[in-house]
């Protein structure tokens, strides 16, 4: 597996190509970016060099985002085809192989027809990915105060985000396995080692505070290992799934953080290698 960031906890503002030379740095493989910044980073050096300098590094770029909003109305919907389109393009030329969107675990809709309706768009999304070789990731969000945040209850854990994964039925959707996530639903070693690596698209790592997961706030998320989560047991879970893609660092807070970004990247370097070692990986 590749130890991989997000700009989550960072408060990072540069550009990507200076995002992967730090990441280098540090000692991390990949990054996540949005098709955005690809774009600019290919309309400024090329596809050429930038293929060369992410060599160099040895760092990937591991996912971007779906900027496609599904949540909403059709023509909202619609309207952001294009733009995966361009994005997917984008990734496609750098190597990046994955896009992830959330899915959040209560809505306003009637929760019967957004099932219906989302279940279409992301479908139609995977397909237009799935023309690239991109598959789509999608992240199921537990933290128990998001449950009851609208309306209506939606998917907030592990087996009903594989369901409708198969429901969607399209080969190009898999799963963004959380730990943050995984641990506010009192997720189990057990049902992770029964994943198959074909199944989980990206992951992300972050750890929580000593507080009751009925109390687990989503933006309250500290460095792994700095927390309770048993990132040892997660990590070593995955790899005896054979999932070798990244593990990327989403640390969601608050407020942005006070700290230099290189104060902060030390910080993430230290708390990957703690939790590396305490899942036996090398």
């Amino acid at each position: 597996m590749k130890r991989g960031l997000t700009r989550a906890g960072l408060g990072f503002g540069g550009d990507l190509n200076e995002f992967s030379r730090l990441a280098s740095d540090y000692g991390f493989h990949s990054v996540d970016a949005s098709g955005s910044e690809i774009s600019q980073w290919l309309a400024l050096d090329g596809q050429e060099s930038v293929l060369s300098t992410l060599s160099e590094r040895k760092v990937e770029i591991a996912s971007i985002g779906l900027p496609v909003e599904w949540r909403a109305t059709e023509e909202e919907f619609r309207a952001g085809l294009p733009r995966l389109a361009v994005d997917a393009e984008a990734a496609a030329s750098v190597g990046c192989k994955t896009c992830c969107t959330y899915v959040l675990p209560s809505t306003d809709w009637n929760p019967a027809h957004f099932m219906a309706v989302a279940t279409r768009r992301l479908r139609t999304c995977a397909q237009m990915l799935g023309a690239y070789g991109i598959r789509l990731g999608l992240e199921y969000v537990g933290p128990h105060h998001l449950r009851t945040a609208w309306k209506h209850p939606f998917i907030w854990d592990l087996p009903a985000t594989l369901d409708w994964i198969d429901a969607i039925g399209d080969p190009h959707v898999g799963l963004l396995l959380d730990s943050y996530h995984w641990h506010t639903t009192s997720g189990s070693i057990a049902e992770l080692r029964a994943l198959s690596a074909a199944s989980i698209v990206h992951v992300h790592l972050s750890d929580a505070p000593d507080v009751a997961i009925a109390d687990v706030i989503d933006d309250d998320r500290l460095y792994p290992g700095e927390g309770v989560i048993d990132l040892g047991g997660f990590l070593s879970a995955l790899e005896a799934t054979g999932y070798s893609g990244a593990v990327s660092q989403e640390v969601l807070t608050k407020t942005p953080p006070a700290s230099d970004v290189t104060v902060l990247l030390e910080r993430s370097r230290r708390g990957f290698e703690k939790a590396w070692a305490e899942a036996g990986l090398s």
